[in-house]
């Protein structure tokens, strides 16, 4: 060969043109060695991490690429570590499921097949499934963990390893860090099991969708409005992604007899050729189901993203266009009818509780406040609201969990976001609305009069590659050596830094903040209330800046400018 190898990685840059490799990734390997020397040592001079969303890269070759050999190594992992932690010889198992990316289908089954030829009984879904599902499967199957392939809604080069623990939510301390130990260890693929018992791989299927289905129907609030929801023209789009079955199919259970889905973005594709990033946070992720909507004259646009454990919303306004709501617009009104359905009820209880993160709108708590229910904010990554409802236990009764990203779950028989939830929620209090002759912007309207008014701006800087990541680390150093004293003419009043707080309580007028583990975050709140904060994704390759502003509500356009600016102001100062 005529390309360079640099000698840090020349080892295992030859490992990975030797023959236990096949044929198309030594080619691969061959190429980036003659051609790319940046893409080698990306691709080589490191190991990928999990971060709050587990395993988590760009597809490709080598060791800081999402291939078939970082996958077996992460489930070798996780099956060693498995044996290491049960060791009273109960039998071992797993469920694995993967969405809608490209190569997923082939990662689960790699991942499937390394778990098998440990031993671990593994039920294997028959085709793209939601998140969520696989979540409820962990606890319905009595699985010590589950396995979903999926990136969520990041571009289409990037794929993922999401691991999940015996409770049905995501892999929080001390197990994550015991999976990554084993993983240091897996240094060749020679370490990994291969072979085994094919037997031990069972195929799920339609059977464990009908139990999954069966307890979202049990978040039904308001049977009695069929009528209102009979009439209720809805468009759904699954961009490209696993919630394309399941969503319609609670949505007709439910009673909405006028759901239609975009069936330009209808079928399950990798590519997710219709759009440009498939994340339902974006406007223009819903564009066509809009359009669809503005044609049928339906009211209410769903989306949710490739792995269906996030969702989007838009409603008319009444004068031909459609509003998309922020994933705080979603969260308020999604707790505040879940709360309102209770006290109707009359089943609000001093046990009730709601958990949000804590870079979601305070205006939770005030809302929930009102309705004589605690809340908790912690740290950014729905596995720490999963976690904390462990922590509370059955003394507790846990009823939302939140986050700006459109991620929420009602309930505790899940332990992660559900998008296929949500919809049938938010479509509920949709047709609860339209049966009072209004619409969600007019109870959004409502409850900002009544708890005040938040605007949150967020902003990410990416950084890729090594280098990104030193620069990262560089940016959350400097700012721990010297806080912020003030950010755009506020007075910064307390400094929170994640890493290093105990479990602390906030003022009574706020939700208690707790930290299950360590984050790499830091919050800053100023002397006008404002909350900026920053923190590594634990996904991606940039930082993350938020900042909320609080101000008194007057009209939604004007107050909504005002804030907005005043918090993109926060993060100028911040970002420097």
């Amino acid at each position: 060969m005529s390309g360079q190898i640099p000698d840090d990685i020349v080892q295992e840059v030859k490992e990975w043109l030797g023959y236990d490799y096949d044929p198309q990734t030594r080619e691969a390997v061959g190429w980036l060695v003659e051609n790319d020397p940046v893409g080698l040592r990306e691709s080589f001079a490191r190991r990928l991490a999990f971060g709050t969303g587990g395993m988590r890269g760009l597809m490709g070759v080598g060791p800081n690429r999402l291939n078939i050999y970082t996958v077996a190594a992460a489930a070798q992992a996780v099956a060693s570590y498995l044996g290491a932690v049960y060791t009273d010889g109960r039998e071992l198992r797993a469920v694995v499921a993967y969405d809608s990316r490209n190569n997923s289908q082939r990662f689960a089954e790699t991942c499937a097949e390394t778990l098998a030829a440990n031993g671990v009984r593994t039920y294997l879904f028959d085709g793209v499934r939601p998140v969520p599902e696989l979540s409820y499967a962990v606890r319905v199957l009595r699985c010590q963990v589950g396995v979903t392939i999926t990136a969520s809604h990041n571009p289409k080069e990037y794929n993922g390893f999401k691991l999940y623990w015996a409770n049905g939510g995501q892999v929080v301390a001390p197990h994550d860090a015991g999976v990554v130990a084993v993983m240091g260890r897996i240094t060749k693929f020679e370490h990994v099991k291969r072979g085994g018992e094919k037997k031990l791989i069972i195929p799920v299927g339609e059977e464990l969708d009908e139990v999954y289905l069966n307890l979202l129907m049990g978040y039904d609030f308001t049977p009695e409005l069929r009528s209102a929801r009979a009439s209720l023209k809805v468009v759904y789009t699954p961009i490209h992604g696993a919630g394309t079955r399941l969503a319609p199919l609670l949505l007709k259970r439910l009673g909405f007899a006028q759901v239609s889905v975009v069936s330009k973005q209808s079928l399950p594709d990798g590519e997710f050729p219709s759009v440009t990033s498939p994340n339902p946070e974006d406007a223009a992720a819903l564009a066509l189901a809009v359009e669809q909507a503005q044609s049928a004259g339906a009211t209410l646009v769903l989306g949710t993203d490739p792995d269906a454990d996030r969702v989007g919303a838009a409603v008319a306004d009444g004068h031909g266009a459609f509003v998309h709501f922020d994933g705080e617009q979603i969260g308020l009104l999604m707790a505040n009818y879940v709360l309102t359905m209770r006290r109707r009820a009359k089943c609000i209880s001093k046990k009730d509780y709601m958990v949000r993160t804590v870079v979601t709108t305070p205006l939770i708590d005030a809302l929930a406040r009102s309705f004589g229910v605690e809340t908790y904010a912690v740290p950014t990554g729905f596995k720490y609201i999963a976690a904390l409802i462990d922590a509370m236990g059955p003394t507790k009764n846990f009823l939302m969990g939140i986050e700006e990203s459109h991620g929420y779950l009602v309930g505790s028989e899940l332990r992660d976001k559900d998008g296929i939830q949500a919809c049938g929620i938010f479509a509920q209090l949709a047709a609860w609305a339209a049966s009072r002759g209004c619409s969600p912007l007019d109870d959004l309207d409502a409850i900002y009069r009544q708890v005040g008014f938040s605007r949150r701006a967020q902003r990410s800087k990416v950084l890729t590659g090594i280098e990104g990541q030193r620069a990262i680390a560089d940016r959350m150093a400097a700012l721990r050596r010297e806080p912020p004293v003030a950010l755009a003419g506020e007075r910064v009043v307390e400094a929170l830094d994640f890493l290093a707080l105990p479990t602390t309580r906030r003022p009574a007028k706020e939700g208690s903040l707790v930290l299950m583990n360590p984050s790499d975050t830091l919050q800053y709140i100023t002397d006008s209330g404002s909350i900026v904060t920053v923190r590594p994704s634990g996904t991606e390759p940039k930082v993350k800046y938020y900042a909320t502003v609080r101000m008194p509500y007057e009209s939604y356009e004007k107050t909504s400018l005002e804030a907005e600016a005043r918090a993109h102001a926060l993060i100028d100062a911040l970002e420097g």
